[in-house]
Parts: C-alpha cells; structure tokens; sequence
C-alpha cells in the first residue's frame, strides 16, 4: 500500500516541474513580445504610454517567470496565474472593447488579430492552464509528503 502515495508523490512532482517549466516559457515569451513591440506602441500615449505599459507587462512577466523557477511557492504561483490573466484581459479588453482613455491610460483599442497579438495569447492562456494545474493540485501534493 505504501507504493500507491509514493508514486503518486513522485507523478505530482514531475506534473508541477512540467507545470513549472510551461509556465515560465509562456511568460517568458510574453515578456520578450511586449518588450520586442513595446517601442512601436509609444506614441498611443496619455500620461502613460502604452509603450510603457508594454515594458511593465515584459518586466512583470519576467519577475514572474523568475519566481516561478526560484520560488515553489503559493504565492509566486498565484503572481504567475495574475499576471497572464492580467494580460489576457487586458488584450481582449482592448480587441474587443473601444473603452477610450481611462484616466493615465491611453485609448489601446486594436480590432485587429496579428501574429505578435496570437503569440501572446498562446502564451498568456499556457501560463495560465500551467499556473492552475500548480494552484490546484498543491493541497493533495502536500497530503503525500
């Protein structure tokens, strides 16, 4: 009977370290994309740029792939599983939704589909499948150890 838990111990953690690894690539790419397109997008501007919402989202993104791989930690899962559901909404917000200028934001409204914006997205739901499989199965990884 002692078999069953450990396996189970030793399938858990090869799910959280594939897990792991899947989510710091998706932000990973996330922060290249935003930090490669965010010069092309300085001058939608308010008192903010959306350039410099670009180079936020790339820093946030690469904190948050870091901790992922130095942390394993709730926490730095749960910053991960944030920061790409952050960004997707952001992104679809804006694709779909004319909102305008709200307060320091510039109006970021893009109704197009590119390669770049596809990539993102791709990255952004990766991280976020990935992060949720760690958020969820931490409790019963915990129960065998």
């Amino acid at each position: 009977m002692h078999h069953g838990p450990m396996r189970s111990n030793s399938t858990d953690r090869k799910l959280h370290a594939v897990a792991r690894l899947l989510a710091a690539a998706g932000l990973t790419a996330d922060a290249y994309l935003h930090a490669r397109l965010a010069e092309s997008y300085d001058a939608v501007s308010a008192t903010l740029s959306q350039g410099t919402l670009f180079r936020i989202e790339a820093a946030t993104a690469a904190l948050a792939a870091l901790l992922l791989l130095v942390r394993r930690h709730p926490l730095a899962d749960a910053f991960a599983w944030t920061v790409a559901a952050g960004g997707l909404a952001a992104l679809l917000l804006y694709r779909y939704v004319d909102v305008g200028e709200l307060g320091p934001l510039p109006k970021m409204y893009e109704p197009a589909w590119f390669t770049d914006k596809n990539l993102v997205v791709i990255a952004q739901v990766l991280t976020l499948l990935a992060t949720s499989v760690l958020l969820l199965t931490r409790g019963r990884r915990r129960g065998h150890a």
